[in-house]
């Protein structure tokens, strides 16, 4: 008899348990739908299904998904991406460590090919892979009856962390080796500045390659890391391989409170492996270059911010021009874009999700965008004066309201492309019309 009110108690605790079990995790799918909407502005369940695992919501800004380093030194370029096969349908990292179909110098097969030569960094880099999927210029540039019929080929000569005057190096050295363009695209500004600032904080000449590049490669060519950097070396692969993981598992949620907790657990293995990456930068700067054989340009001490903004500026501007001069001595169009970021503030209104996504109080890039915008600017009527066709795209996103950015550095979305894209290609019809 006791046994039995000892099974029936049982069950009865276990039904308690079942049921608040079950308003637990409705509660929790509730409270996490809710945290869904006010993060992506979308409901969950009927949300658009990414592949692109930088365009999930979680900042990674920093975070390299694939290999640490996956640059390699080039004694002309400074450095290029390690040239790969296998980068996504219909690209490959070519011949010269460039995202493209082909590999360089690219030769026409016809007379009737237009070549579109796209320089820059990042943000260049994911212009020319948006533009050869979608062709948004092509399609603006045919409106001209001359190319209605032409074929256009994009190829790509920007690389993430490229700034000035790496663009006008490659540009020389690629029409050196006979590369054709009937069309040149430049777009930078931000990398000249935010990049070039961190050059010059530790003591860096400002026209030498990022240093977030070049010193790790110069620390590996020198055998120079030290038993802490290496540590951190370590944690920051085995958190890699599980932010990887984790990113992989919430593609396929289907449920909102398995998104919400994953992205969590996200986001804290992100926080520990930025905190890793500062350790290793800390540790890996203690070491000594002497002996070293890599030769980088220093300076003796750090210039101060009106002294540094202006050259930097002034590097950008010189380069630009003369990327313009060599061009148009074959009589090809350069274009000049001023690429639009997020912390030169414009007229423009961001959302409470895309403003979670876009800034990062702690980052160097907004003080340097700050300072350095308004310095490059100040270059403009001199880039005019040397008939450089400018396109200034810093308020392109300024009548969007859908967020456009996903990073705290300087990225678009699959809807920022669209606008920024669309704004560049109806920017350079107009000189074509003109001209």
């Amino acid at each position: 008899m006791k046994d039995l009110k000892f099974i029936n108690k049982a069950r009865e605790i276990l039904k308690i348990t079942l049921i608040n079990l079950a308003f637990l995790l409705v509660f929790l799918e509730l409270g996490s739908l809710g945290w869904y909407f006010v993060k992506h502005q979308q409901l969950f369940y009927t949300r658009e299904k990414l592949q692109d695992k930088s365009a999930l919501g979680i900042d990674l800004e920093g975070v390299r998904l694939n290999e640490s380093i996956v640059e390699r030194f080039h004694p002309f370029f400074g450095f290029v991406q390690k040239p790969s096969g296998d980068f996504r349908p219909g690209f490959k990292v070519n011949n010269y460590g460039f995202i493209s179909p082909y590999d360089y110098p690219f030769k026409k097969t016809s007379k009737n090919q237009f070549v579109i030569g796209v320089f820059g960094g990042s943000v260049a880099s994911n212009y020319s892979i948006f533009e050869v999927q979608n062709k948004i210029l092509p399609k603006y540039i045919k409106q001209l009856p001359a190319f209605k019929d032409r074929e256009f080929v994009i190829l790509s000569f920007a690389t993430g962390g490229y700034k000035q005057p790496q663009q006008l190096l490659i540009l020389n050295y690629f029409l050196a080796l006979g590369q054709e363009f009937d069309i040149v695209v430049n777009i930078d500004g931000f990398n000249e500045v935010a990049l070039s600032n961190l050059n010059n904080k530790n003591n860096i000449d400002l026209a030498m390659p990022s240093l977030q590049h070049i010193l790790p490669l110069t620390n590996l060519a020198n055998n120079s890391l030290s038993i802490k950097a290496m540590k951190a070396t370590v944690r920051i692969q085995e958190n890699k391989a599980r932010i990887n993981q984790g990113l992989t598992n919430l593609q396929h949620c289907t449920l909102a409170a398995c998104d919400a907790l994953i992205s969590v657990y996200i986001q804290n293995l992100v926080n520990n492996y930025k905190t890793d990456v500062i350790k290793f930068e800390k540790e890996r700067t203690r070491q000594k270059d002497e002996g070293s054989v890599i030769y980088i340009n220093t300076n003796q001490s750090v210039l101060p911010d009106s002294v540094a903004f202006d050259q930097m500026a002034q590097n950008w501007a010189k380069s630009s021009i003369f990327m313009n001069k060599v061009l148009s001595a074959s009589n090809v169009p350069y274009f000049q874009v001023l690429q639009p970021n997020q912390y030169y503030q414009t007229k423009r209104v961001f959302g409470t999700a895309e403003k979670q996504i876009a800034f990062n109080k702690d980052t160097p890039y907004a003080k340097a965008v700050e300072l350095g915008y308004p310095a490059l600017f100040k270059k403009l009527p001199n880039l005019k004066k040397n008939n450089i066709n400018l396109v200034n795209a810093v308020n392109v996103f300024d009548q969007t309201k859908d967020a456009v950015y996903v990073d705290s550095c300087c990225h678009y979305n699959q809807a920022g492309e669209v606008v920024f894209s669309n704004y560049v290609g109806g920017e350079i019809l107009e000189v074509l019309k003109k001209k």
